[in-house]
Order: C-alpha cells, then structure tokens, then sequence
C-alpha cells in the first residue's frame, strides 16, 4: 500500500496512491494514518496528477540518521568501517517534498547528494529486538542526505552540514509492504546515474539499525530513519536536478536553487 500525502482543493490530505501509472488516483483518509490507522474516504478521489505530493511525513520527533553504513560509500570518502552504526540527527525543519526546489545555503560550496532507502516508523517504541522491528515499521519512502561536505570537514560534527533547511527531501510516498533485503538504489544527477547500490550492502540491515537505535532512543509514530547510501556521492549546484530511485517506492527528484 502506497501512503502519500498531499494538496487538493486547497487543503492538506493523507490518502492511498492506487493504480499505475497515469491511470494513478489518490483515495483520501479519515485523518492521520499514524493516529486513525488507514481508513480511505471511497467517496473522493483525484488523478495524482492533479494533486501536489507533499513529503509523505513531517516527523514530530525526530530523524535519525547513520553514516558509513555501505562500506563502498565509506572506502569512497577515506573513512574506516565504522563497528557499530554511526548515528547524527536531522531536524524536522530538512524535511522537504518531491519535487520542491532546495536552496542552497549561502555558506557552502560543496553541496553533496547521497540516496537512500528511508524507514518510517508506525508506533512508539523502545529496545525493539531486531526480530520484532517490523511491529513498529510503518513503511518506507525514499530519501536524499544532502550534506555540505565542507561544514562537515570544519565544523567537527554535523548538525550544520547535514540539517540546513531543505537538507532532507522525501517521498514520493510511503511503501507499507517491502522486503528491504535487497533493494537498488540509485541516484541521477541530470538525469546522469551516479549512484547504482543495493540495500544487501548495508553493514547494518533495517532490522538491526532499529534495535540499535532505540536502545537509545525511543521512537515515535512518524520518526524516520535514514539508512546510509551507497559509493558514488558528488557534489552539485545551482539548477541540478537530483532523483533518487529506491526499488518498489519510486521516484524522487529534487532541483537546486542558490
């Protein structure tokens, strides 16, 4: 099931993505799917074409991120496997929705994207084991880790580089049923592939980064988790246009403006 949320007739929805396509519609729901569980309103639907995707979820709390967790990306950047996974945050104000246009800050010039398969988190949890993490998955979506790789060299940590405004584009929906053992995922710079990975890569599998995560924190409906990205990061600029692919989700694109 495809859970999107959107802009129609100048109101915000969450509703269900059905069909293929350009024969795809958007059923709306009965209130926030994180709260009311999944309840379409069959009376009302619009082509999604004619609608504006939104990202499919603020989070109230907060994104968790993992750094260096392909070990092709970590090589790539001169690092060392990290033992266990490596986490930082990103505020909810990075959140932006596909195809909305990000600006750039003026205090970067090496704006770098980075692909990668996003978990959604369905319900509050903490010290999940990770054979019971599907419980408390509610979908996945994909997203893009913009980071400024040249605050992330001077600053000594990574709150700037990587949580400026517009720093975490996602969508286009959430997907709530996905086998993430093996997942491609890629990334096109001007419709250039940059990036050609496979979630069977990640050090850490979803499973294990969400027991590890909420060991130390705990999760609420809406968190979302950032699963690394594999080689083949660059560095973009003014009037790029960026898509993230994640198999069984979709598409992402994303245009950068200064």
């Amino acid at each position: 099931m495809r859970i999107a949320r959107f802009t129609a007739e100048d109101e915000i929805h969450y509703g269900v993505v059905q069909g293929e396509g350009d024969e795809q519609v958007v059923v709306p729901l009965a209130g926030d799917p994180f709260f009311n569980g999944v309840q379409p309103v069959e009376a009302k639907s619009w082509p999604v074409a004619e609608v504006r995707l939104l990202a499919p979820v603020i989070p109230r709390s907060k994104i968790v991120a993992v750094g260096r967790n392909y070990a092709d990306h970590a090589k790539e950047m001169g690092n060392e496997l990290p033992t266990s996974p490596l986490l930082f945050f990103k505020p909810n104000t990075s959140v932006t929705g596909p195809g909305d246009p990000v600006t750039l800050p003026s205090w970067t010039e090496e704006v770098s994207y980075e692909a990668e398969l996003a978990v959604v988190i369905g319900r509050i949890c903490k010290d999940v084991p990770a054979e019971k993490a599907d419980d408390v998955i509610f979908g996945y979506t994909c997203a893009n880790d913009l980071t400024a790789r040249d605050a992330q060299r001077t600053d000594g940590q990574w709150a700037r580089a990587k949580g400026f405004d517009g720093s975490c584009p996602l969508g286009p929906w959430i997907e709530t049923e996905l086998d993430t053992s093996d997942l491609v995922v890629r990334s096109y710079v001007n419709d250039e592939l940059k990036q050609d990975g496979t979630t069977s890569d990640m050090v850490f599998g979803v499973a294990d980064l969400i027991a590890y995560i909420s060991s130390a924190f705990t999760l609420l409906p809406g968190d979302v988790i950032l699963t690394g990205t594999p080689a083949g990061v660059g560095t973009v600029d003014d009037g790029d246009r960026l898509e993230v692919e994640v198999e069984g989700i979709g598409g992402l694109a994303t245009v950068l403006r200064r």
